[in-house]
């Protein structure tokens, strides 16, 4: 889970661990935050990638032997701001991590809101985005570094050439009933995991509920 929008002690602990659950968070009051929910423990490598970053947006656990990363990656907007030098100093240091996983040769996912389109494929309307933070140059050089370090797009490996898959429908201007959706959320993970990998698929059901999040759940098959 990406934007928890509130600290620990709100978030519904009691009621997953009555399930059966295991639970890692890194949160923060109002804004951010990151959530791992798991039936089988969980052990937390590490909460953050960049120093004296006090955003909550990076969580990277070890679940059965795997390692697995949870990232909310930063929206980067408006760009003449001083968010999308963030969002790409955020992201170098993220990219600088995942460099280190793989000379290890740890295998590893990573998910999440990556905030980025990758390509027209992704987007309803690609002209429509021109310009803005999830769909710039920058931000997809930045993207392609991690492909090319030799991470897979879980969706892509199921869908290559699928246009209708997206993850995000603003709420403005009628995006979802017009589907004028986008896709930002994704897998990635390294080529033994890739592998394995059975299904990726986005669940679209939840973003038409009452009161939905913009995003919806994207979900994979190891």
């Amino acid at each position: 889970m990406q934007e928890l929008k509130g600290v620990a002690e709100n978030f519904p602990i009691s009621e997953f661990e009555d399930r059966g659950y295991h639970i890692a968070i890194k949160a923060q009051k109002t804004y951010n935050g990151v959530a791992i929910i798991s039936k089988s423990p969980i052990k937390i490598i590490t909460d953050e990638i960049l120093d004296e970053d006090e955003q909550a947006r990076y969580l990277e656990v070890d679940i059965d032997g795997i390692r697995m990363i949870n990232c909310y990656m930063p929206n980067g907007n408006p760009v003449d701001t001083e968010k999308y030098p963030y969002k790409l100093k955020w992201t170098d240091a993220l990219i600088a991590r995942l460099k280190t996983l793989y000379v290890q040769d740890i295998p590893f996912l990573i998910g999440g809101d990556f905030n980025i389109i990758p390509t027209s494929n992704d987007v309803h309307n690609p002209s429509a985005w021109e310009g803005d933070a999830l769909y710039r140059q920058e931000s997809w050089e930045r993207l392609r570094t991690m492909r090319h370090m030799g991470l897979y797009d879980a969706y892509r490996l199921k869908h290559p050439t699928e246009t209708d898959c997206y993850t995000f429908w603003d709420y403005q201007a009628g995006a979802w009933p017009q589907n004028k959706g986008i896709r930002i959320d994704h897998f990635l993970l390294t080529a033994d995991l890739a592998d394995q990998l059975l299904s990726c698929e986005i669940d679209r059901e939840p973003r038409a509920w009452e009161k939905a999040s913009d995003h919806t759940p994207i979900v994979i098959e190891i």
